[in-house]
């Protein structure tokens, strides 16, 4: 078993001007733990400095590795499963670049994995979240609206499959993301109905959010995400996933 407790994945494009600060807040937060870890910033498809500005803080912060996909491989979900498939770490986190959910909030995670659970993933959306800052009224209505039809297809009783910090032990990494298909901005949900189909334990937490200016997520991806919705359905329908 690896002595890394915890591997931080941070999926970035373009993200030239938010991922130093991004970078620097995850590393006050580390320095301070008593457990090994590691930083993976996997880069994919960028045509601005995120690479550039990646290898500058290198030469700050320990255990940061730059993970550079190039074109190949497209989108978030794309980028998420070939950094969280390459960690070392027992436990493993993916979180935005924007860093509109703070490492700190890994905190209340701890407890549920240390009562067995194999999946622990932030909402935004059941008691005791804390939006600090909100999206546009536009944005959060359709927001909603897209998880009440999430829940009626695909994953009942969950009140927020978008939100990008979500946790995951060795095992449910090794299991999920080898058969991770999605790699557009609708593979959380694919990852959350992965793991409930191979019976994962899974604990949705309440956390704080900021919703960060200049969103990557366009309508478009909204429409992707609702194909996919639909594309997941049918892969489980028809043992795409075995």
């Amino acid at each position: 078993m690896s002595d890394i407790k915890l591997s931080v994945i941070i999926p970035a494009y373009n993200e030239e001007k938010r991922i130093g600060p991004t970078l620097e807040s995850v590393s006050r937060y580390l320095e301070k733990q008593n457990y090994s870890y590691e930083i993976m910033v996997v880069a994919n498809n960028c045509t601005d400095r995120t690479d550039d500005v990646v290898r500058e803080y290198q030469e700050k912060i320990s255990h940061l590795e730059l993970i550079d996909l190039g074109p190949g491989i497209p989108g978030k979900g794309g980028a998420v499963r070939e950094g969280l498939l390459k960690t070392k770490g027992q436990y493993a986190v993916f979180m935005d670049a924007d860093n509109s959910t703070r490492l700190v909030e890994l905190d209340k995670f701890w407890p549920y994995f240390a009562q067995g659970y194999d999946i622990v993933f932030g909402s935004r959306d059941i008691k005791g979240a804390q939006v600090e800052v909100s999206q546009s009224k536009l944005r959060e209505t359709f927001g909603k609206m897209g998880n009440l039809l999430i829940q009626f297809v695909l994953l009942p009783g969950i009140k927020d499959t978008q939100c990008g910090f979500k946790a995951f032990s060795r095992k449910a990494v090794q299991a999920i993301f080898l058969k991770q298909k999605i790699s557009g901005w609708g593979f959380d949900m694919e990852v959350l109905a992965l793991g409930k189909k191979l019976g994962f334990k899974m604990k949705e937490v309440p956390i704080a959010w900021y919703n960060a200016v200049g969103s990557k997520v366009s309508w478009t991806g909204y429409l992707e995400s609702f194909r996919d919705l639909f594309v997941i359905r049918f892969n489980l329908w028809t043992g795409k996933y075995k």
